[in-house]
């Protein structure tokens, strides 16, 4: 192999960090001017864009915690599940002592209460009209599950599940949605 001059070595090295520098800034440049998606003139009137209202984390861990003391001071075990709008599980909280399948039934619940904006006693009172009701996946018609509504519109459903009867369920689903009153 030829052995290169010391300029020789010097001038490569310096060709090489220039294209490097260079492809880099190229491809920094490119992506930073690249719109990545057309965007909506997103003014009210436009009628393109639609506001809803949700539940903070810190008011969903309220009405879970009123519903479990609620709950305990009636010396039961339940679990209580808080969804958004959307039916997606904001949290949920498992009481001591309540039952394994207390948990899924009280998301099931808060889903059913929120999809429907009513309580779950009511809806579980339809399916003498619609028995094809009860196969909707995801979904639970036994009394507990109550929503939380701005305006009357849902914007949060609150479950519980664990108590010997979906009356005692649903009362303790009140006390939460109550508590957001406060």
């Amino acid at each position: 192999m030829k052995k290169m001059s010391l300029r020789t070595r010097v001038l490569t090295g310096t060709v090489v960090a220039a294209a490097l520098g260079a492809g880099t800034f190229g491809a920094m440049s490119a992506n930073a001017s690249t719109p990545a998606a057309t965007t909506v003139k997103a003014d009210t009137a436009n009628r393109n864009l639609q506001q809803t209202t949700h539940l903070t984390l810190d008011a969903a861990t309220k009405a879970a915690k009123a519903a479990l003391d609620a709950a305990k001071k009636e010396n039961q075990r339940v679990a209580v599940s808080v969804v958004d709008r959307n039916g997606n599980t904001i949290l949920t909280l498992r009481g001591d002592g309540s039952g394994p399948q207390a948990y899924e039934s009280a998301e099931k619940k808060a889903y059913t209460a929120v999809s429907w904006n009513a309580p779950t006693s009511e809806l579980a009172k339809r399916l003498a009209q619609a028995p094809n009701l009860k196969d909707i996946p995801g979904t639970l018609f036994l009394a507990g599950g109550a929503p939380v509504q701005v305006k009357g519109a849902p914007v949060a459903g609150i479950g519980v599940a664990g108590a010997p009867s979906g009356d005692l369920d649903e009362k303790f689903a009140q006390a939460g949605v109550a508590a957001l009153a406060k």
